[in-house]
Parts: C-alpha cells; structure tokens; sequence
C-alpha cells in the first residue's frame, strides 16, 4: 500500500500564492505517476497537473497552465503544486493522487492511490 499526506492549503487573497505537497510513504516503488486533482463544491474532481515519478515528464490542465508548477523531491518523496496567480475559480479541496498504471490518463478512477485532500480558498 501506499499513504499519501497532503499540506499547506489555506486561504489567500486572489493574486497571491500557495504551495502544496504531497508526502508519499510506503510501496512507492510502485508509483509511476502522481497527480493533483481539486474538487470544487457541486462540482466533479477535475485534473490539475501530473508528473512521471522520475520527474522526467509533466503535464498541466489549460486552467491553471502557466500559474501552477508540479515538481518531485526525491530526497523527500514528495511531490509538490507552486500555485501562482491564484484566482477564486481555484477554490477547492486538492487531492494529491498517485497510479500504478503504466499508462498515463487524467481520469481520476486512473489513480488507485489518495490523499485526504486540503482546502485551498481563493477570495476575491
């Protein structure tokens, strides 16, 4: 099994920044790819960003393309989202997600691993 702890959400004023990791512990030998997803109230969980568990590719929703960067610590084992510029349409829960699988989808039932989740509030 693998466990996954997420931190540093919180509230921020629009314009500002957060940066949110994710501690990976456990059979992370089976990990090819981590994820962030969010989950806004009414809304389903959507696709944030990903990266390989070498770091060696990343990919990134258009919404947030630009203003957030995901990254790997490997000394850590932790992965981590930079958010920038945040705006309050990035309001949400973020869940860090991690998958077995080698082949990479944005879909969440892709990831067999979850976090708790933490709130990010953006206000305007």
């Amino acid at each position: 099994q693998v466990q996954l702890v997420e931190s540093g959400g919180g509230l921020v004023q629009a314009g500002g920044s957060l940066r949110l990791s994710c501690a990976a512990a456990g059979r992370t030998f089976s990990i090819y790819h981590m994820a962030w997803f969010r989950q806004a109230p009414g809304k389903e969980r959507e696709f944030v960003a990903a990266i390989s568990w070498s770091g060696g590719w990343k990919d990134y929703s258009d919404p947030v393309k630009g203003r957030f960067t995901i990254s790997r610590d490997y000394a850590k084992n932790t992965v981590s989202l930079q958010m920038n510029s945040l705006k309050p349409e990035d309001t949400a829960v973020y869940y860090c997600a991690g998958s077995s699988s080698l082949n990479y989808g944005r879909s969440w039932n892709g990831y067999d691993y979850w976090g708790q989740g933490t709130q990010v509030t953006v206000s305007s």
